[in-house]
């Protein structure tokens, strides 16, 4: 079986750059620590209001990363246009609401699907690979996969959130959920939430190709540096085994 991948979300680099107006931290330079460090790829959300990552960040990063580039990205024509600029080698689709904190929730790709479908068809004749955030619901993963899109991230965030009976049951929703992506014909990623302490209970779902983590790694480099916390979290990626 083929090892499960790291994507590492460099979001909040550029929110500590942001928040003096100053030309550093560089989210260029903690991609390539990442990508030294054993990261599969590099993940930046490029949200409508840029409150953090800039459009700039975006074409460096694509210039620049030998890894994967995935552009997390709401279905706004602008973001849209930008993306085919880019062409990332993915781009995953996600809802967005301006006073959240980060993102709440998968899209609702059943009640979207006309225009998520559209946009997904643009991507792909663009040779970007599409994938759609989602929560581990049956009728949204059926959704999802009429949209042709290659590829669903579930959304791992309930889980992460709750605790004893309620993160059990949320982790059954997730397992079920890569089950019937998988037969479904989806390519199956997860993320948010993610940390070294909840990460075990995730390594229980089966088909999982990629693991989309930003928020604790970046917590954990201000600690121990950049390169030092992506290792930790590839080591503790290394007791995957396929889930149940």
């Amino acid at each position: 079986m083929r090892r499960l991948r790291l994507g590492v979300n460099i979001d909040h680099v550029a929110t500590v750059r942001q928040a003096r107006g100053t030309a550093y931290p560089d989210p260029l330079e903690a991609a390539r620590l990442c990508e030294l460090a054993g990261a599969d790829g590099i993940t930046v959300h490029l949200r409508e209001d840029r409150r953090h990552i800039q459009d700039g960040d975006v074409f460096a990063l694509r210039r620049h990363l030998r890894i994967r580039l995935n552009l997390e990205m709401a279905n706004a024509p602008g973001i849209v246009a930008i993306a085919l600029k880019v062409r990332p080698d993915e781009a995953c689709l996600v809802p967005e609401k301006r006073q959240e904190l980060t993102t709440e929730g998968g899209l609702d790709v059943a009640g979207q699907f006309e225009p998520l479908r559209r946009t997904v068809r643009r991507l792909s004749a663009a040779g970007i690979e599409a994938s759609l955030f989602v929560d581990p619901d049956p009728a949204q993963l059926e959704a999802a996969a009429r949209t042709r899109a290659p590829c669903v991230e579930l959304h791992t965030g309930a889980y992460c959130g709750a605790s004893g009976a309620a993160a059990r049951r949320e982790l059954e929703r997730l397992v079920a959920g890569a089950r019937l992506a998988h037969k479904l014909g989806l390519r199956v990623n997860a993320g948010h939430g993610l940390n070294l302490e909840n990460i075990g209970g995730v390594l229980r779902m089966p088909f999982l190709d990629t693991l989309n983590i930003g928020h604790s790694i970046v917590a954990r480099a201000v600690l121990v540096g950049m390169a030092a916390a992506v290792r930790e979290m590839r080591r503790a990626m290394r007791a995957y085994r396929g889930g149940e």
